[in-house]
């Protein structure tokens, strides 16, 4: 009889730690995006010095699509072109500045360079496979002719390395940048995986 009750607690016991595991699944992903997103609101609000928590948000998105629109008038282009390459020319600045606006290009611009989405074979002797993008087409001007440069990022972090490889060995992936870089950062968990294409 013991025996039955101290089974019945630990099937109790087993339950109860499932139940609360699902709910962590469920619950951690959600209170961790809203609490980065409201962060971000925050900061956005005490940088602004305003406070009406959103409003500082909503001022900047407004003030980004303004200067979208504005970048396609002719005097603005100038002016901005103009102010472009002042900044490209300051020594320090420079770095930092297109750095970022490369990076922003990459994902967001007219050249973007995250849209081709591969897998590579680095030892054609074993099948093993990295996933990323090629980002240049042509690297010949590094002594390497026939080779492409294919950006690898890291799971679960933003960070990444670049690969020169042969272009026989990079196949193209028949999938969305977005969802390639989405399975890539989530280390391969994320339901949208890639499939390889037949041509």
């Amino acid at each position: 009889m013991d025996q039955l009750v101290v089974a019945e607690e630990r099937l109790g016991l087993r339950r109860i730690a499932t139940y609360f595991l699902r709910g962590a699944v469920i619950t951690l992903p959600v209170v961790l995006t809203v609490w980065i997103a409201w962060r971000a609101i925050t900061w956005i609000d005490s940088w602004l010095g305003l406070p009406i928590p959103g409003v500082g948000l909503l001022i900047v998105i407004v003030g980004i699509t303004l200067i979208g629109v504005l970048a396609t008038n002719v005097v603005t282009r100038a002016a901005i072109d103009t102010f472009d390459r002042v900044l490209a020319r300051l020594p320090l600045v420079r770095l930092l500045y297109t750095a970022a606006k490369d990076l922003m290009n990459a994902f967001a611009g007219e050249k973007r360079r995250f849209n081709t989405a591969v897998r590579v074979r680095l030892d054609p002797e074993r099948d093993l496979w990295l996933l990323g993008f090629v980002t240049a087409d042509d690297v010949t001007r590094l002594g390497l002719p026939d080779h492409v440069g294919v950006y690898i990022p890291q799971s679960y972090n933003f960070a990444g390395q670049l690969l020169l490889v042969p272009a026989t060995q990079v196949e193209r992936v028949a999938t969305e940048g977005s969802e390639h870089m989405t399975f890539i950062i989530s280390g391969g968990v994320a339901k949208n995986a890639a499939k390889v294409t037949d041509t």
